[in-house]
């Protein structure tokens, strides 16, 4: 099983862009369909995008599609999340999920098993 950890959130003004990172130990990443979820204050923790194992499903929430780009490198062990035109509502505590799977990734938390422990990403106004 892997073991993920975020980075890359902070504090941003309005349209700008921040590039969020999940690094990965543990074995066979590549086999890993992963996913990026936020959860704002007082709020459900939410689909954001989800990735397949090999780059080539990608999954967006229509809240952040054509701003936001899901991406990895198997190699790296890592996966990306390119957050470009932020908006205040944007605001939230970012995690990245993982299951293992080859199948098309999910937009469902409930299908992921293994959670980072989040990193902060603020937009101001």
């Amino acid at each position: 099983q892997v073991q993920l950890v975020e980075s890359g959130g902070g504090l941003v003004q309005a349209g700008g862009s921040l590039r969020l990172s999940c690094a990965a130990s543990g074995r066979a990443f590549s086999s890993y369909a992963m996913g990026w979820f936020r959860q704002a204050p007082g709020k459900e923790r939410e689909f954001v995008a989800a990735i397949g194992w090999n780059g080539g499903s990608t999954y967006y929430a229509d809240s952040v599609k054509g701003r936001f780009t899901i991406s990895r490198d198997n190699a790296k062990n890592t996966m990306y999340l390119q957050m470009n035109s932020l908006k205040p509502e944007d605001t939230a505590v970012y995690y990245c999920a993982a299951r293992g799977s080859r199948w098309f990734p999910s937009q469902e938390r409930n299908w992921y098993d293994t959670w980072g422990q989040g990193t902060q990403v603020t937009v101001s106004s």
